[in-house]
Formats: C-alpha cells, sequence, structure tokens
C-alpha cells in the first residue's frame, strides 16, 4: 500500500513565498524525486500553515526516505532556511483505501 510522510509546518516570518517554492521544487527536482518508491509531493496551504504530503510505494520507502534525510544535502539546507523548525510536525500514514 502507498504511504505518506506528513509534515506540517511554518514558515520563518520573512520568508518569500516565491523563493520558498522554487527552493520546493529544486529540492524536488534534485533529491526526493529520485527516491526510492517516489510517487509525488504536493504542497498545501491555508494561510497559516504549511503541509507537505510525500507519497511513497510503501510505509518503508517513506522510512527509507526518512532515514536518508538525517544528513541533509544542500538542497535540503536551503529549503530548510525558510522554515520555522520548531513548528514542524512530522507524521507517516498508510493509504488503506483511494476514494475516486
Amino acid at each position: 500500500m502507498p504511504a505518506v510522510f506528513f509534515c506540517q509546518f511554518k514558515l520563518k516570518k520573512d520568508a518569500d513565498t516565491a523563493e520558498f517554492l522554487a527552493v520546493s521544487k529544486r529540492l524536488n527536482d534534485e533529491h526526493i524525486s529520485k527516491q526510492k518508491g517516489y510517487v509525488g509531493w504536493q504542497q498545501l496551504f491555508d494561510g497559516e500553515k504549511w503541509l507537505d504530503l510525500c507519497t511513497f510505494e510503501s510505509m518503508e520507502d517513506v522510512k527509507a526516505f526518512e532515514a536518508n534525510s538525517t544528513t541533509p544535502n544542500e538542497y535540503a539546507l536551503a529549503f530548510y532556511e525558510f522554515i520555522n523548525m520548531p513548528s514542524c510536525v512530522v507524521r507517516y500514514y498508510e493509504v488503506v483505501a483511494e476514494h475516486e
């Protein structure tokens, strides 16, 4: 079953949204999309908090992605420059049903 890496966070007060999204795209193109089992990455925003949903083919792939993220590369470091790190909430979810 597919699984999702869920991360909710806030940006730093003076972060530029357009720059953040450009850095996010580069992180995805150069790193995240190359991870085993990668399906896609959605970024959602409610006006205050951001939500990243990275979908992988399995929970094993999600956990491997997280393990590979413990030593951030240059793309991740650039991404983290925009994030209010204490605001981060990370969870893993398995997809149990898909409704179309």
